[in-house]
């Protein structure tokens, strides 16, 4: 292969340990752009750059999420799943949402100063922060970089409600700092639990906790206090649907007292690296997958508008969240809704308040 590839004839060879199996162009790319050779690509090392944010609350403007703003220590995520819906950002940094978006990675590393700075602006008040909504904040290099733990620190000094979404074991590590928070009606995380199959683990989520690590992570987190619950996402059909049932059981028997459930998103650049995962990992039901996610999307990959793009519609999106609500109902498994207390928030210049949800 050459030194350089065109970004439309590059091509697709999958590797231990990524989830991505091409450097896929992004959609501000002009036509006919050569690309960083993608053999060379595969090879490198995953990249940490520190970066310094210049605001870290985002506000939430989707009214099917039950939270008020989000917090992204970092940008990019060496989990690697190829379905993330996160993928797309990376565009804006002149990026591959592909192989890059795993290995080219962004440490938000004055996150916690800027943190403070936001929270004790006069009159603000954060409500439910959602912590890792994007890319994962417990991430392999979270060990090193430490910013999520930097910025939880902040959150609980404040007593922000925040709830934390991740698919990583590594977030036990800061019970010190969540079971207090948790105490006070101030922190849930949720747990993605995609599979039960180590296999199809290491195709979903290549770098991420194994299952019986995230299951035994729920365990512990719940023995000292720390509610959870059970993210089953993503559904995709006739790859894990079949699941759905065992993940709630095994979340439940592990202590998850809610759950919630997405099927798959495939926006912008997502949808051809994700075709390109199936037909490497799944090619004799690759076609069967997409037909039956755009059934549910009304004929396309990816339906955006709010209130359907997580759930679908139709009789087999209907036929899904009728088996999820049953397992949940059967389990005792409720919807967590905006079940945290955001009446202790600390900041807002002259001690603003919220309200209990």
């Amino acid at each position: 292969m050459s030194a350089g590839t065109r970004a439309t004839e590059g091509a697709v060879v999958f590797v231990k340990g990524r989830g991505a199996g091409s450097n896929r162009p992004s959609r501000f790319a002009p036509p006919g752009e050569i690309v960083e050779d993608e053999l060379a690509a595969r090879d490198a090392r995953t990249v940490v750059a520190e970066r310094q944010a210049r605001s870290l609350l985002n506000r939430n403007q989707s009214p099917d999420l039950s939270f008020d703003h989000t917090i992204n220590p970092y940008q990019g995520c060496e989990h690697g799943c190829v379905y993330c819906f996160a993928r797309p950002a990376h565009a804006y940094l002149g990026l591959s949402p592909g192989l890059d978006f795993e290995t080219k990675l962004f440490a938000k590393t004055n996150a916690a100063e800027v943190l403070r700075a936001e929270l004790g602006r006069k009159g603000f008040d954060p409500g439910i922060v959602s912590l890792g909504g994007a890319t994962d904040a417990y991430q392999p290099i979270e060990r090193e970089h430490r910013v999520t733990r930097r910025v939880l620190e902040v959150l609980s000094e404040f007593e922000v409600a925040v709830g934390i979404t991740t698919k990583s074991a590594l977030v036990t590590r800061d019970l010190d700092l969540l079971a207090p928070m948790a105490a006070k009606g101030l922190a849930r995380v949720h747990m993605s639990l995609p599979t039960l199959d180590p296999a199809l683990s290491r195709h979903m989520d290549p770098r991420a906790s194994s299952p019986a690590s995230r299951l035994a992570a729920i365990r512990k987190l719940t023995d000292a206090g720390v509610p959870v619950a059970a993210y089953c996402a993503p559904i995709i059909p006739h790859v894990n649907d079949h699941e759905l049932e065992a993940l709630l059981d095994a979340a439940a028997d592990h202590g998850a007292t809610t759950a919630i459930y997405t099927l798959i998103r495939l926006p912008r650049e997502v949808r051809d690296l994700f075709v390109e995962w199936l037909r490497h990992w799944f090619p004799a039901r690759a076609e069967r997958v997409m037909a039956t996610i755009q059934h549910m999307h009304k004929g396309r990959a990816y339906d955006a508008r709010f209130g359907v793009r997580m759930s679908g519609t139709g009789a087999l999106a209907d036929a899904l969240r009728d088996r999820f609500e049953a397992a949940c109902r059967r389990r005792g498994l409720a919807d967590p809704g905006r079940t945290l207390d955001t009446t202790r928030f600390r900041g807002g210049g002259a001690g603003a308040q919220g309200s209990l949800f």
